[in-house]
C-alpha cells in the first residue's frame, strides 16, 4: 500500500514541478549556515542556542520564515528529553547530533542545504507526544527523526500523517507504530521479534521454564511485548506468570516476591529506565538471584550504573554492541569527550547506547531520503524513503513495503558485567 502511495505521490509531484517551474516548496524557511564546530555542529538550535545543552532542557527552534533564501532544510527530532524516558531520548539525539557533526549540509538539485535540526520534546508521556508532533508540522521540518518509545510514536503518529509528514522511527519497536500509518516507517527491529529472540535464548541456553513478566498498566509497550513473549515462551512449552504494576509504583517488593513463589527461572521486565532501574536495585536488597530479562530500552548506561557491583544477573536484546564499528565507536566517544554537556546528556561517560549508533543511522537514512527526492519537499521525500537502502553502523537498512517496517533478521544479546561495569556481548541472534 505504501508503495503505491508513493507512487501516485510522485507523479502528483512531477506535475507540480512542470506547473510551478521546480524548486522546493515553501515548507523549507531559509535562515543561515549551521554551525560547524566539534561540539555544536550536530546542534540544534534551541531558542537560538545549541542543541548540545544540559540534559532533559526544552527543545525547539526559532521559526524562520518561508520563501527565504532557501539554504536550510529542517529535520525534525521528536525525542523525550525530559521524563521517565528522557535518558534513552537524549542518547539517541546524541547519535543524530553526532552524525550532523559529519554530514551537516545535503545537496539537493545543485543546491547546498545546511541541515537544521528542530527538537521538539514529547515529554515521555502519550498526552504531551500530540503538541509535540504538531510543533514540528508548525515549524516546516521536511521530515521527522523519533521517537524513543513506542507509546509516544503512537501518539504523536496520527499528527504527521494528517499532515503529510513523514517519519522515521529510530527504536520504537512496537508493531502498531507504522501499521496503518502511511507515514511512519521506522529502522530498528519489532518486538514480536525481540521477544521471540529472547525467549529462544532463555529456553535454549538458561533452561528456563517457568517466566515471571513485570509491566507497567496500560503501557503499550511493556504490554506488547509481554504478549509476544509470553505468546512464545508458552508455543515451546513455558509457563508464564505476569503481573502488572500501576503508573508511578516505585516500590517492587511485592511483584518481586511473588515471582519468587511462583518459581520463576527468569523475571522479564521490558519497562523504561526508571522504572528497572528500581526494580533491579530493590532485588539486589532483596537478594534475589533469578536473572533478570530485558528488552532494548535496558541497553543504558543507568541501568548498567544501577547493578554495578551487585550479584543481580541481567540479559537483554539490543540494536548495536559497542565494537561493531570501530570508526564509528572512536568518533563518537571523541565527539561525546569534546563538551562537558554532550558527555552530560550521554549519562556522564563515554558508554556507547545502542540507540545512539541508531540515532545516527537514521540521520543518514534521512540524508539519503533528502537526497533520492532531488528536493525539500515533504511529499517528495515521503516518496523516496521506501527506495532507500544504508549500509549502518547497526547494519543494513532498508524498508519491506506493506508497513515500512525496517527488513532486519537480528538482534544482539549482551548481559551486564556486574563486576567490571561494563556490558558484555552474548552473541548475535536470529529466529527461524
Amino acid at each position: 500500500m505504501k508503495k503505491l502511495f508513493c507512487l501516485v505521490l510522485a507523479l502528483s509531484m512531477c506535475l507540480s514541478l512542470v506547473a510551478c517551474g521546480g524548486g522546493s516548496s515553501s515548507g523549507n524557511g531559509g535562515g543561515g549556515a549551521a554551525s560547524s564546530g566539534a561540539a555544536s555542529s550536530g546542534a540544534a538550535s534551541s531558542g537560538g542556542s545549541s542543541a548540545s545543552t544540559p540534559s532533559g532542557s526544552q527543545g525547539g527552534s526559532t521559526s524562520t520564515p518561508s520563501g527565504g533564501s532557501g539554504d536550510t532544510i529542517k529535520i525534525g527530532v521528536f525525542e523525550p528529553l525530559t521524563g521517565d524516558s528522557a535518558s534513552g531520548g537524549n542518547k539517541e539525539f546524541l547519535g543524530m547530533q553526532y552524525a550532523r557533526s559529519i554530514t551537516p549540509t545535503v545537496e539537493v538539485g545543485g543546491v547546498t542545504y545546511n541541515v537544521e535540526l528542530v527538537t521538539a520534546d514529547n515529554g515521555s508521556t502519550t498526552d504531551k507526544a500530540p503538541s509535540a508532533a504538531a510543533d514540528l508540522v508548525g515549524k516546516g521540518v521536511s521530515l521527522v527523526l523519533g521517537s524513543y518509545g513506542s507509546g509516544v510514536s503512537m501518539a504523536g503518529g496520527p499528527i504527521f500523517n494528517d499532515a503529510g509528514l513523514s517519519a522515521i522511527g529510530v527504536s520504537c519497536t512496537n508493531p502498531n507504530v507504522t501499521a496503518g500509518n502511511d507515514y511512519y516507517y521506522r529502522i530498528c527491529f519489532l518486538d514480536d521479534f525481540q521477544a521471540h529472540a529472547l525467549a529462544n535464548y532463555v529456553q535454549g541456553e538458561l533452561g528456563a521454564k517457568t517466566a515471571y513478566c513485570l509491566g507497567e498498566l496500560g503501557n503499550e509497550y511493556d504490554q506488547g511485548l509481554i504478549a509476544f513473549f509470553t505468546q512464545y515462551f508458552e508455543a515451546a512449552g513455558g509457563k508464564v506468570v505476569s503481573a502488572s504494576f500501576p503508573t508511578n509504583n516505585s516500590d517492587f517488593t511485592t511483584y518481586l516476591n511473588q515471582a519468587k513463589s511462583e518459581g520463576a527461572d527468569v523475571i522479564f521486565i521490558p519497562n523504561s529506565i526508571s522504572y528497572i532501574t528500581q526494580i533491579l536495585t530493590q532485588a539486589d536488597s532483596l537478594g534475589i538471584e533469578i536473572p533478570f530479562l530485558g528488552s532494548d530500552t535496558a541497553d543504558d548506561n543507568m541501568v548498567l550504573s544501577a547493578v554495578a557491583g551487585t550479584n543481580v544477573k541481567l540479559y537483554l536484546t539490543t540494536f548495536y554492541e559497542e565494537g561493531g564499528d570501530p570508526d564509528f565507536d572512536e568518533g563518537f566517544k571523541a565527539f561525546l569527550n569534546s563538551d562537558p554537556t554532550l558527555m552530560s546528556s550521554n549519562g556522564g561517560n563515554d558508554i556507547i547506547a545502542a540507540v545512539s549508533a541508531m540515532g545516527y543511522d537514521a540521520y543518514n537514512v534521512a540524508i539519503e531520503a533528502i537526497k533520492a527526492a532531488g528536493s525539500t519537499d515533504p511529499a517528495a521525500i515521503k516518496a523516496a524513503i521506501g527506495g532507500v537502502s544504508v549500509d549502518g553502523v547497526s547494519g543494513s537498512i532498508s524498508f519491506e513495503p506493506v508497513n515500512g517496517d525496517a527488513v532486519r533478521d537480528f538482534a544482539f544479546i549482551k548481559t551486564a558485567d556486574t563486576a567490571a561495569g561494563q556490558w558484555s556481548l552474548v552473541g548475535k541472534t536470529t529466529v527461524e
